[in-house]
This record gives C-alpha cells, sequence and structure tokens, in this order.
C-alpha cells in the first residue's frame, strides 16, 4: 500500500473524484498553474483545464460566493482559503448565507460545497498565518466541520465531504502537511462524517484531541507509559457532527479527561467537549475536566514553541488529574 502525506492524500482525493464527478470545481488563490501555495492541487489544471480548477483573485468574499452561486446551480465546488486566517472576509458569506440556504429554502437548494483551509500553527508564520479558529464554525448551524489528522483519514473524509449533501468546511493541520505519512490505499474508500476513532487504547486517562494535535496526544501518552500510566487518546475527527457516543464510552472507561487543541483555551470547542462530559458523564469523572490549549492571545512569532501545546504540557495534565 502507498505511503504519502497529508498533501498527497488531499491532492489524490480531489483528483480521483473529479475524474469521477463532473462538477467538481476547484478554485482559490493560486490553486492552478501553481498548485496551490502548500502544492496541495498540484496537476490538477494541467488534467481538468481552466474551467474546472480556477485561479482567482485574492477576495475571499467572492470566492466563497461565487461558490455558493455554483453550487445553488448544482456544482460541487471546492474554494480553497490560502490560509484559515484569511477566511474572515468571507465570514459573513458562510455564516449568512452558506450555513442557511438549505434550510431556508425548505431543502430546495441544498447548497453543498467543501471549503477547504490550512490551520494551526507551528510552521513559524505569525499571528496571521497560525490561528485555529474551528469553533467560530462549529457554532454556526447548518455547516460540519472536518479536521484529519492522518493521510488515510484526510483522504477519505474529503471524499465523504466532496459527496455530503451539507456544506463542509474542511480544515487541513498544515503543521503535519508533510511531517505525517501513512499507508493510503489507491483508489476509492471513505471515511464517515460524525465517527471518531480510538487511537490508543488506555483505562487511566482519556485525551480527547484533533489535528496536529492529536500526534502531541500520542506522545504525552507515550511518555505517561514510563509512570505506568495507561492513557486512551480519541481522534475526534470531527468536530461537528461530533460522534458523542464515542467520547462518553472513553469518559465512562477512564473516569478522567483531557481536552487538547491549539486554539486559545476560552470559548474553544474543548468547552463544548467539557460541558456535554458534565451534563452526560458527571457521575463517571474521577477528578476536574482538564483543558491544555493555547493561551487567550494573538499567536505569537517568536514564541510559538510556549505558546502551543506540546507533549510534556500533556504529561504534566496527566500526572496532574492522576493525583487528584
Amino acid at each position: 500500500m502507498p505511503i504519502i502525506n497529508i498533501v498527497q492524500a488531499v491532492n489524490q482525493a480531489l483528483r480521483e473524484e473529479m475524474r469521477r464527478d463532473d462538477r467538481i470545481i476547484v478554485l482559490g488563490e493560486d490553486v492552478g498553474k501553481d498548485g496551490g501555495v502548500f502544492r496541495a492541487t498540484e496537476g490538477l489544471y494541467n488534467e481538468f483545464g481552466e474551467n474546472r480548477v480556477i485561479d482567482t483573485p485574492l477576495a475571499e468574499s467572492g470566492i466563497i460566493g461565487t461558490a455558493i452561486g455554483m453550487a445553488v446551480y448544482g456544482l460541487n465546488p471546492v474554494p480553497e482559503i490560502q490560509f484559515l486566517d484569511f477566511i474572515y472576509p468571507a465570514f459573513d458569506q458562510i455564516v449568512t448565507n452558506l450555513s442557511k440556504l438549505r434550510y431556508r429554502s425548505g431543502g430546495q437548494y441544498s447548497c453543498h460545497l467543501v471549503v477547504r483551509a490550512p490551520y494551526g500553527g507551528g510552521i513559524k508564520g505569525g499571528h496571521y498565518h497560525s490561528q485555529s479558529s474551528e469553533a467560530y464554525f462549529c457554532h454556526t448551524a447548518g455547516l460540519k466541520v472536518v479536521i484529519p489528522s492522518t493521510p488515510y483519514d484526510t483522504k477519505g473524509l474529503l471524499l465523504s465531504s466532496l459527496r455530503d449533501e451539507d456544506p463542509v468546511i474542511f480544515l487541513e493541520p498544515k503543521r503535519i502537511y508533510r511531517a505525517v505519512k501513512g499507508e493510503v490505499p489507491d483508489g476509492e474508500f471513505t471515511v464517515p462524517i460524525g465517527k471518531a476513532r480510538i487511537a490508543r487504547e488506555g483505562t487511566d486517562v482519556s485525551i480527547f484531541a484533533y489535528g496536529a494535535m492529536l500526534h502531541v496526544a500520542m506522545e504525552g501518552a507515550e511518555l505517561a507509559t514510563k509512570n505506568g500510566r495507561q492513557v486512551e487518546v480519541v481522534d475526534l475527527r470531527t468536530l461537528v457532527p461530533l460522534d458523542i457516543d464515542a467520547v462518553l464510552d472513553s469518559v465512562r472507561k477512564t473516569g478522567r479527561v483531557i481536552i487538547l487543541h491549539e486554539a486559545p483555551k476560552t470559548g474553544g470547542f474543548g468547552a463544548e467537549i467539557a460541558a456535554l462530559i458534565a451534563e452526560k458523564a458527571i457521575d463517571y469523572l474521577k477528578g476536574p475536566i482538564i483543558r491544555v490549549a493555547g493561551y487567550d492571545t494573538p499567536f505569537p512569532y517568536t514564541l510559538e514553541e510556549q505558546y502551543m501545546p506540546n507533549a510534556q504540557k500533556v504529561l504534566n495534565a496527566i500526572n496532574k488529574i492522576m493525583q487528584y
């Protein structure tokens, strides 16, 4: 089975689905001849031509607005926002129009499209190229929010997203675009949206993570084995819809919870998971829910390593909750 990285998995999924479905249109800044700033769309322009792989102006509201119009008329557009940090000019288009069209039309218009965007820090991008603003979109009814952490899941979840009836915000952890590799089958397969996976079995503590932080969680869990801790790591994979059963099953097993994400702690998606556990599984808890997250500051350039969660911070949280 071929071993590829996340960028290659994105490219492979887009290429295979564009061959299968001629309604798919890729559009965005530099996605055509240059193949995108991270080369995720490399080669698509040469194969499918300028009518299906469209270089756009630097205008995010125009990119998303155009994609919404395409979707209403039955196409299956895949707009790329070069960095998630640049999506805010299109925020009104997404939360006011895209997310609500299917509902307000009584299902007459599905307005399906997949917004792709690399997100997160770890590449020395500073505060304008490192944000993790997934919680904004999780708060918007009508959108699905998907965040893979492996090449296999990237391809499988992207294929599922391209075939879904709802608009999908598909966030790609650029920190591990090329750093993480894995076996990915050639040809068609899908990973279901709304289904978490157990990345590591354990009985003492549950860590819930997604995207690049999944690998930080795994590193922290491995460090904890030196102290005899058996840590379970749950890869959420999709935030909306959230696999509530997988979360609660893990909590009931371990009774101890750590939630890990690189977005700022206040209002981050970890707060939603914590509230869910408090509402539905509080009787199983053996200690407080701990969140390991970014700080409530703009993302710093020179202090990037101090800002972002790492394996040692995860280990500290594990030790803290085990000693409670």
